[in-house]
C-alpha cells in the first residue's frame, strides 16, 4: 500500500508464540495488551516504571515467515533516551509502550519484564460462622399432572413446597421454567429445587431443578483486588471452603495502580470495557479451577459473593470508573447489587445469583465493607483501627457506638513499585531482612526458602529463582533494620559517615545507598526508595491519625493489619517505620485477608448481608483529599517513626535509636554537604 499508516505487519511475541497483524504505527505494548502477552506495565504506558522492556529478535524465521529486523520499529524516542539517560536500558531493549511497529517484527519479552505468577497469599481465615445460607435445596415430590384436575406442572411443584417444606409464596423465572418439565419427568416427578431466599419473603425465587435427589450446592466468595483476585469455593450445606485459588489481575497490563488504570480508560475509548471483558474471564478461569480441584460441575454453583475497591467494583460491573478518578468522587451507585451469573457472563449455573457488597465513598469500597464484617469493630467497645493496606489503603477506626473510614493514597511502592529493586512477591524476592547492629551486614530470607542468607545449603536452594529483588514486606523490613541500625537517620537520611565502618554503605551521585545483596543482579536500598517509603507511610499514617482527631482520641486500644500484603508485615516493623500510631504491640496484629473471609461471612450467612448494609449506612466518611490537617500529620509523619509523636510503647519493647542529625551529613541528600538554612527574611 502507498500510504504506510494503512499498511499492517506481523508482530510474533516470544516465549508465548502469541502473534497478530497491526496497523504499522501501533505501540508494542498495545499489540501486546490486544493479544493477551504477559508485558508487566506500572505505569500505564508512561515510560515511567520501565517495566515494559523488550527485546528485538533479528533474523530470519522460517518458522514464522518473516524477516525481524531491528529498524522494522520506531526510531530510538526521546523518552527512551531520557528514560535510559535516568534509569539505564540494557543493550538492545526498547520500552514496548513508546515503541511503534512499522514492519513484521519478532519480540522477546525477557522475564523480568513479564507478569510473573505470584505467590497468591489470600486465604480465608478460619472463622465461627453461623450457617445461613441465603441459596438452599429442597428435595419434592410432586403430584403428577390429572385429566380431571388440571394445572401446571410449575403450580404442582409450587403446591409441594408449600406441603412439604411450608415454603409459599414462591416464583420461577422463564429460564427455570425452560427445563422444569424435563427434569420432572426425569427424575419421575421426584425433583430437587434450588430456593435463593430474598431479603422479603415474596422474593423467594426457585433458581435450579434437578431430576431426583441432589444435594450438592455450591457457592463462590471472590475478592477482587488490584493486584490480585482470589476465588473460594464453599459448600453451601456444611459452610466449608472446598478449594481456593488465586491469580494476578489481568488489568495490571492497563496500570498497576488504580488511578493509572482510571487514567488509561480516559485516554483510550473503550478502555473500560478491555478491562472489565479482562477481571471478568479471570474470574471466570478461577471459578473453572477451584470447580476442577474440587471435581464438582460448574452448575452446581448457585451463588457468588464479590468485593472490591470502587474502581474495580464499577470495573466489574461494567460501569465507567472516570468519575472515580477526580473530586467529587461520585459512585455509581453505593448500594449493594443482586444480579445474574449470566448478566455478567460468568460461567457458573446460567441462574446463578450475585450478591456485591455495599461501597462506603468514593474510595472506600465493597472490601472495606468486608472487612468490617469480618472483624467487627462496630461490636466492639474498645476502638479498634483496621488498615487495609495496598496502593489504596483503607481504613476504619471506631467502636460499637461510632465508625470512621477514610482511604490514604499510599501508591504502589508497599508493594515492590517505585523501588528501584523492588517487585511483587514471587519466588526469589527479599522478604525478611535483619542487620547486625555491630558489623552493619545483613542477612535475609527469600520467597521459596526457609534459610537466612547466612545459613549453609541457601545458595543450593535458591539457585533455581537467584535472588531477584526485594517485595514490599522486605523493604518495609530492610528499612526499619537500617534505621534500628543507625544507617539511615530519623528524618530518612542514609548515614554517608558510615562508609569508614563498612563497604555496604556506597556513595550514590549526591546521596548513598546500602547494599543488601551483592551479585546479579545487585540488590541495594537507595536514598530515594527511603523516600518512596516514608511518603507512602507518612500517608498511611497521617489518615489514621485523621480518624482519630475526628473520633477524638489521642490512642487507638487496638490495630489490625488486613489485606495479602497487610497480613504479611511484621506488625513490629510496621510500627518502627511508624505506618501506624503508637499501639501495645501485643494489641497489633496481621488480619490476613479480612476482605475474602468478610465475603465468604456474606455468602454463607444472609442475615450477614442486612447487617453490613446497615452498618455501611452509619460509617462516616472522612475524605482526606480537602481535610487541611491531612498535610500537617503528613510532614510530621515523614520522621521515624515519627517527627514529633511520642511512642512510648513501642520503646517498651524495641530499642530505638537517639534523635541525631545524620553524621557527617546535616543535610537532606547525606553527601556529606551542609545544608545552608533558610532566614526568614523580616
Amino acid at each position: 500500500m502507498s500510504n504506510k499508516q494503512e499498511a499492517e505487519a506481523l508482530i510474533v511475541f516470544t516465549p508465548s508464540g502469541k502473534r497478530g497483524h497491526f496497523p504499522v504505527g501501533t505501540p508494542v505494548l498495545s499489540a501486546a495488551r490486544t493479544l493477551g502477552v504477559d508485558i508487566d506495565s506500572v505505569c500505564g504506558g508512561r515510560a515511567i516504571c520501565g517495566r515494559c522492556q523488550v527485546t528485538v529478535a533479528e533474523g530470519e524465521f522460517a518458522k514464522h515467515g518473516i524477516t525481524s529486523k531491528a529498524d522494522h520499529l520506531s526510531a530510538f524516542s526521546k523518552v527512551e533516551a531520557r528514560y535510559d539517560e535516568k534509569r539505564g536500558l540494557k543493550t538492545g531493549r526498547r520500552l514496548s509502550c513508546q515503541t511503534l511497529i512499522e514492519g513484521d517484527i519478532v519480540i522477546d519479552v525477557p522475564p523480568e519484564s513479564q507478569v510473573h505468577k505470584q505467590v497468591v497469599r489470600k486465604r480465608p481465615e478460619v472463622r465461627d460462622v453461623e450457617l445461613d445460607p441465603v441459596t438452599k435445596l429442597y428435595y419434592i415430590e410432586v403430584e403428577e399432572p390429572d385429566m380431571h384436575n388440571p394445572s401446571g406442572d410449575l403450580e404442582r411443584v409450587y403446591k409441594a413446597l408449600a406441603e412439604q417444606w411450608s415454603i409459599d409464596e414462591v416464583y420461577t423465572d422463564l429460564r427455570t421454567l425452560q427445563y422444569l418439565q424435563k427434569a420432572l419427568r426425569e427424575g419421575e416427578w421426584k425433583v430437587t429445587v434450588g430456593i435463593y431466599h430474598g431479603q422479603i419473603r415474596s422474593r423467594q425465587r426457585i433458581i435450579a431443578v434437578w431430576p431426583g435427589f441432589h444435594d450438592k450446592v455450591y457457592g463462590i466468595a471472590c475478592d477482587i483486588g488490584s493486584t490480585t483476585v482470589a476465588a473460594h469455593l464453599c459448600d453451601l450445606a456444611t459452610g466449608k471452603v472446598v478449594a481456593s485459588a488465586g491469580l494476578m489481575n489481568p488489568q495490571i497490563r492497563f496500570g498497576e495502580d488504580l488511578m493509572s488504570r482510571v487514567s488509561y480508560v480516559m485516554m483510550n475509548p473503550g478502555g473500560d470495557i478491555e478491562m472489565t471483558a479482562a477481571v471478568r474471564e479471570a474470574i471466570n478461569a478461577l471459578v473453572g479451577q477451584v470447580t476442577a480441584e474440587a471435581m464438582i460441575d460448574l452448575h452446581d454453583v448457585l451463588e457468588a459473593v464479590f468485593v472490591g475497591n470502587p474502581i474495580m467494583h464499577h470495573l466489574f460491573l461494567g460501569i465507567d470508573p472516570v468519575e472515580l478518578g477526580g473530586a467529587p468522587f461520585a459512585l455509581a451507585t453505593s448500594s449493594s447489587k443482586t444480579m445474574w451469573a449470566s448478566e455478567l457472563d460468568l460461567k457458573m449455573h446460567p441462574d446463578a445469583r450475585l450478591y456485591v457488597l455495599p461501597c462506603i465513598a468514593g474510595h472506600v469500597g465493597a472490601d472495606a465493607a468486608a472487612v468490617v464484617l469480618s472483624e467487627g469493630p462496630h461490636l466492639q467497645d474498645e476502638n479498634w483501627l483496621i488498615v487495609d493496606v495496598g496502593t489504596n489503603a483503607e481504613l476504619v477506626l471506631g467502636n460499637r457506638e461510632r465508625l470512621l473510614a477514610c482511604s490514604s493514597p499510599t501508591g504502589p511502592a508497599f508493594e515492590g513499585a517505585q523501588i528501584s529493586c523492588g517487585q511483587r512477591a514471587a519466588p526469589g524476592a527479599i522478604e525478611r531482612v535483619r542487620i547486625d547492629r555491630d558489623t552493619l551486614e545483613p542477612k535475609f530470607k527469600v520467597i521459596g526458602s526457609d534459610l537466612w542468607s547466612d545459613e549453609d545449603g541457601f545458595d543450593a536452594v535458591i539457585e533455581r529463582t537467584g535472588v531477584l529483588g526485594i517485595c514490599g514486606s522486605g523493604i518495609i523490613e530492610a528499612l526499619a533494620e537500617m534505621f534500628l541500625a543507625g544507617i539511615i537517620s530519623q528524618d530518612g537520611v542514609v548515614d554517608g559517615a558510615l562508609v569508614e565502618r563498612t563497604d555496604r554503605i556506597e556513595p550514590d551521585g549526591r546521596t548513598f545507598s546500602y547494599v543488601l545483596h551483592r551479585g546479579e543482579p545487585e540488590i541495594r536500598v537507595t536514598q530515594n526508595d527511603v523516600r518512596q517509603i516514608q511518603l507512602a507511610k507518612a500517608a498511611l499514617y497521617a489518615g489514621a491519625r485523621l480518624l482519630m482527631d475526628e473520633l477524638g482520641v489521642e490512642t487507638v486500644d487496638r490495630i489490625t493489619l488486613a489485606g495479602a500484603f497487610g497480613s504479611h508485615i511484621d506488625v513490629k516493623y510496621a510500627m518502627v517505620l511508624g505506618m501506624i500510631p503508637d499501639c501495645d504491640i501485643d494489641k497489633v496484629s496481621a488480619g490476613g485477608n479480612a476482605a475474602g473471609t468478610g465475603a465468604m461471612i456474606a455468602l454463607l450467612n444472609g442475615k450477614a448481608r442486612r447487617e453490613i448494609e446497615s452498618v455501611v449506612r452509619k460509617i462516616e466518611k472522612i475524605e482526606t483529599a480537602v481535610e487541611p490537617k491531612f498535610q500537617d500529620h503528613f510532614i510530621g509523619a515523614m520522621g521515624l517513626p515519627h517527627a514529633t509523636a511520642a511512642y512510648p510503647k513501642l520503646a517498651s519493647v524495641v530499642d530505638l535509636p537517639a534523635s541525631k542529625q545524620t553524621s557527617g551529613s546535616g543535610g537532606d541528600d547525606g553527601s556529606g554537604r551542609k545544608r545552608r538554612r533558610r532566614r526568614e527574611r523580616a
